[in-house]
């Protein structure tokens, strides 16, 4: 696939992606269910920038490109009208015709993504390719082990979606169809785990200073196996706590490792005080998890009632959130824009307004302040539409230069 073309889908992923980031903020705001937020946060706005990413980078840190210009367009049209398909039956009591049609064509495109990243990778896998270039030779150990670690979130992004749509038909599940168990798999075990994959092999390119290789020893093990055990034993009990604990030391190991590398580095671009921010986030968010998980073993019902609302905000908004929209600002610095607001001024208002408009909206979900949650949300908002501007105008004026 060339260049240009892999670059213009990607483009097109983020594009979309944002839209979904932007719906699901006003959909927080005006009030839509947990089940809809989660499905335009994660299948939405999370996901099509992961897709969009992981065709532009997966290929390159084995040494290769992808294989097929045929898979990214049907994979986006899949992907788009899934998630929206999904969100709208999500206010059904139960499972419905439009429910099964979402999953089916969500489930497709996910098929034709994992096939065209393994087949355009397998040879490099097995010669145990790196990408890694001569002058950086300082890096290859990490990017070695960081690659071992890749084929994992698509294998949970498999089974999660799979599980989509066993839950509404007739296939046998590997699970019982409970929708935050496949949610799980594929929030945590696709697409956390993937940040922390490509955070390892990142974070040093953008600032310069090589990361950690016991912190990275710890982070990926343990961010591999704690959504599995979470999914599987989502509720309570032994595999729950035990879920909890790895994923957080994979989110408290990562933090670490970041914040190594942020401090030791002298440089400072707008996106990476976004990424500082969402690992921090992160970690509270986690923290949150595990006392739900030794709460749920102790049984003590002493956790405010808008601890696990909490709980979801900071790892999709926080975490999820403000570290995509981090890195994302890294690969497409605004201030090559040639638009009004195209600066490092307008991101950080941006940033700004999301980690203000999560801080508030935590506050509120955990004292029971509604008016408190509902400013965050209102925030939070403003920037995801900021967000939205300046990064839609950005890529289609970058689609428009290499086209002219």
């Amino acid at each position: 696939m060339t260049g240009a073309s892999r670059s213009q889908w990607s483009r097109r992923f983020i594009i979309v992606s944002a839209v979904f980031f932007v719906c699901w903020r006003l959909g927080a705001t005006v009030g839509i269910t947990h089940r809809v937020e989660v499905i335009l946060a994660l299948f939405g706005f999370v996901s099509h920038v992961v897709f969009g990413m992981a065709y532009l980078l997966v290929p390159s840190y084995f040494g290769t490109t992808l294989s097929t210009e045929t898979i990214p367009p049907i994979h986006f049209v899949a992907a788009t009208l899934g998630t929206v398909l999904l969100a709208f039956s999500a206010g059904s009591a139960g499972p419905t015709f439009v429910e099964t049609l979402g999953a089916l064509v969500w489930g497709s495109g996910v098929a034709a993504f994992v096939a065209a990243l393994s087949w355009s990778v397998r040879n490099e896998v097995q010669r145990g390719e790196t990408g890694t270039s001569s002058h950086r030779e300082n890096y290859e150990w990490v990017d070695q082990y960081a690659n071992r670690y890749l084929i994992i979130p698509f294998a949970y992004l498999a089974v999660g979606s799979y599980e989509l749509l066993a839950r509404t038909t007739m296939l046998p599940g590997l699970t019982d169809g409970y929708f935050p168990r496949i949610t799980h798999l594929v929030s945590a075990g696709f697409a956390v785990l993937l940040v922390f994959t490509l955070g390892v092999r990142l974070s040093p390119r953008f600032l310069g200073v090589p990361v950690s290789k016991k912190l990275a020893a710890v982070v990926l093990p343990a961010g591999a196996v704690g959504p599995a055990l979470v999914a599987a034993g989502l509720g309570g009990g032994p595999l729950f706590v035990a879920g909890a604990v790895s994923e957080a030391i994979a989110f408290v190991s990562f933090a670490a490792l970041y914040l190594s590398v942020f401090f030791r580095s002298d440089r400072r671009r707008v996106g990476t005080e976004s990424v500082l921010a969402g690992v921090v986030a992160g970690v509270m968010g986690v923290a949150i998890g595990l006392t739900m998980a030794l709460w749920s073993v102790l049984e003590i019902p002493a956790l405010p009632p808008g601890t696990l609302s909490a709980h979801r905000q900071l790892n999709l908004l926080g975490f999820l959130g403000l570290v995509i929209v981090g890195f994302i600002f890294l690969f497409y610095p605004p201030s090559a824009g040639r638009f009004r607001g195209a600066s490092e001024r307008t991101t950080q208002l941006i940033i700004a307004a999301l980690l203000a408009g999560l801080v508030l909206s935590v506050l509120g979900r955990i004292a029971g302040m509604s008016l408190v949650g509902a400013l965050g949300d209102g925030v939070a908002l403003l920037g995801s539409l900021g967000y939205g501007y300046l990064l839609v105008r950005l890529l289609i004026e970058i689609g428009a230069r290499h086209t002219s």
